[in-house]
């Protein structure tokens, strides 16, 4: 049984995230599961660090990015949105070329919080960075614009 409350195809993802970070980082949705997010991000100019190896932060804005998409796909957004607490990435295998994909799923989907692991891996499915992100369920109707 699928967790989304708020279906959604690959294709809709990609189109919603047009001109934003994700897209200059060339991030794609690649895979709506029943309980997970999967996205794909290249290991090349734009997300490599100056020593040749995929910048820590990419794999952030990689998971956050997984995370926060998955974490607003669970709740009425008409009544609440969800933003990002915590982040925390542990690098565990450096890239210099290629690609990387992340899987996202929910660890705890609460009223007032969520929790997601996302798993960063290699073509070979070796594990690249294993990330965690807390976010916050917030009301609409107290966030001033």
């Amino acid at each position: 049984m699928s967790i989304w409350l708020n279906p959604i195809t690959v294709d809709d993802l990609n189109k919603y995230q047009q001109q934003s970070l994700v897209t200059h980082l060339g991030i794609r949705y690649t895979e709506v599961g029943e309980d997970y997010l999967k996205a794909t991000m290249p290991v090349d100019a734009r997300t490599k660090q100056p020593a040749g190896i995929l910048h820590g932060g990419a794999s952030a804005t990689l998971a956050e990015t997984l995370g926060s998409t998955g974490a607003n796909l669970v709740v009425d957004r008409s009544k609440t949105l969800c933003v990002g607490l915590e982040l925390n990435c542990n690098h565990i295998r450096a890239m210099r070329e290629g690609q990387v994909t992340g899987t996202a799923r929910p660890l705890h989907i609460g009223k007032s919080t969520q929790v997601w692991e996302i798993r960063i891996t290699d073509d070979q499915e070796r594990l690249v960075c294993v990330s965690r992100i807390t976010m916050a369920v917030l009301d609409r109707s107290t966030i001033k614009s």
